[in-house]
C-alpha cells in the first residue's frame, strides 16, 4: 500500500499548477524500528511538505513559511493535540493487532494515508482514508457508501466493528468532502508564489552507443503534471518507445525521460522525428528535433580529415621552428667562441666565455 520510505520521500503524482490538487497526511506507527520515532506524521500539499510531527519532538512544526500566513498560532496548538491523540491511538491499535495476529515481538509498522483531492476547474472533490499493516493493505474507507472495505480476511473483524461507528463515519465524510478542500484552497492562496509556479526544463538527447535508443531527457521542470513523448509528422508514437516515470530532483523540481528505438531508422529520416515536452499552464510545447549532431554520447567522436590536416601542419611548423632555433644557437656559440679564442687555436676546442668571467679561460684554468 504505502511504506515508511514513501512517507519520508514525500511521494505523490500531482502538483500545484495542475488541475487537480492533493492534500495528504501520512501517519506511521512503528515497533522496534531503529532510527525511526515510534510515531511520525507528515502533511503534504501537492508534493510539498507543509507540516511534521513525531513522538520525539511532540510538536507539529510548519515546513513552509507561507504556512504561517495561511494559519494562526491556535492551528498549530490544536494540531499538536490531534497528533498526540493519533500517536496514542496508533500505539493502542498496534498492540491490538499484534495480539490478534499472535505477534509477540519483531518489527511491525502500522500506517494511514488520508486526505482529499480537489479539481479547481470542476470543483469535484474526492476523499480517501486507508490503512496498511506490515506493508500490506489492511482497510480503507468508501465515502460513497460510508462503509469500510476489508481487502483481506485479517481485516474483516475491524471492518465489522468500524462500520458500526456511524458518528465517526459521518465525521469522516464531512471532513474529507468539506473541510479538507477548503483547507487546500486557503493554503494555495497563501503559497501561490511557490505552489503555483511554473519552471520549464532543460532538454537533452542522449545515446550510449550507435545501436542504443535515443533518450529524450527533461529535467528541472515544475510542476510534475507534464508529458514527454516522441512524434513523427505530427503523430504521437507508441511503438518502439519506452516511457519513463516522473522522478523528483533534490531541488524540488522533476525529471523524466522517453526513449526511442532508432536502430531501424535510416539516417536521412532522423529529422522527421521530434521529442515533445508539454506542461500544464504553458501553451507552447518544447519541441526538439532528432538530429545526430545534437545527440550527446559517451563514445568518442571521430576526428574529421580537416582537423587531422590542421594538426599535422601545426606539428610540422612547431618542429621546424625548434630545429631552426637549435641551429641558430649552435652558429651563435661557434661565432662567439671563435672571437674569443687565442690565435692559432681551434675555436671549437675552447670553452665559450662564462657570464661574469671578465676574460678568456685557458685550457689549464678550465680543467682545474
Amino acid at each position: 500500500m504505502f511504506s515508511v520510505l514513501s512517507l519520508l520521500l514525500l511521494t505523490g503524482a500531482h502538483s500545484a499548477t495542475a488541475r487537480i490538487h492533493f492534500l495528504k497526511y501520512f501517519l506511521t506507527g512503528s515497533s522496534q524500528v531503529q532510527n525511526l520515532p515510534e510515531f511520525v506524521a507528515v502533511g503534504l500539499l501537492d508534493d510539498v511538505q507543509i507540516g511534521y510531527y513525531d513522538s520525539n519532538t511532540m510538536k507539529v512544526e510548519h515546513k513552509q513559511d507561507w504556512m504561517l500566513k495561511a494559519t494562526d498560532s491556535e492551528y498549530w496548538k490544536r494540531h499538536t493535540q490531534h497528533a498526540f491523540g493519533s500517536q496514542q491511538w496508533f500505539k493502542d491499535n498496534m498492540k491490538t493487532l499484534k495480539e490478534r495476529f499472535n505477534q509477540t515481538g519483531g518489527v511491525h509498522i502500522y500506517q494511514r494515508m488520508s486526505g482529499c483531492e480537489w479539481d479547481d476547474e470542476t470543483g469535484e472533490v474526492k476523499g480517501f482514508n486507508q490503512y496498511g499493516y506490515d506493508g500490506e493493505d489492511f482497510i480503507s474507507l468508501d465515502l460513497e457508501t460510508e462503509t469500510w472495505i476489508a481487502p483481506t480476511p485479517k481485516s474483516v473483524f475491524t471492518k465489522l466493528k468500524w462500520d458500526q461507528d456511524k458518528v465517526r463515519l459521518a465525521h469522516n465524510k464531512y471532513y474529507f468532502t468539506h473541510e479538507c478542500p477548503a483547507f487546500i484552497k486557503n493554503v494555495l492562496e497563501h503559497g501561490r508564489s511557490s505552489l503555483l509556479r511554473t519552471e520549464l526544463p532543460r532538454i537533452s538527447l542522449l545515446q550510449k552507443s550507435p545501436s542504443s535508443p535515443v533518450s529524450c531527457h527533461a529535467t528541472g521542470f515544475y510542476p510534475d503534471s507534464a508529458m514527454l513523448f516522441w512524434r513523427r509528422e505530427g503523430e504521437e508514437l507508441h511503438e518502439d518507445v519506452y516511457q519513463g516515470e516522473v522522478l523528483p530532483n533534490h531541488d524540488g523540481t522533476f525529471q523524466m525521460s522517453s526513449d526511442l528505438k532508432v536502430s531501424s531508422i535510416s539516417p536521412e529520416d532522423w529529422r522527421s522525428y521530434e521529442c515533445v515536452f508539454h506542461i500544464s499552464g504553458v501553451k507552447e510545447d518544447i519541441v526538439t528535433k532528432l538530429d545526430k549532431d545534437s545527440v550527446e554520447s559517451n563514445r568518442e567522436k571521430p576526428i574529421s580529415v580537416t582537423i587531422i590536416i590542421i594538426i599535422i601542419i601545426i606539428t610540422a611548423v612547431v618542429a621546424l621552428a625548434v630545429v631552426s632555433a637549435v641551429i641558430g644557437l649552435i652558429v651563435y656559440r661557434r661565432k662567439k667562441a671563435q672571437s674569443t679564442s687565442p690565435a692559432g687555436k681551434d675555436p671549437g676546442a675552447s670553452e665559450p666565455l662564462r657570464s661574469g668571467d671578465g676574460g678568456s679561460n685557458s685550457p689549464s684554468e678550465t680543467s682545474s
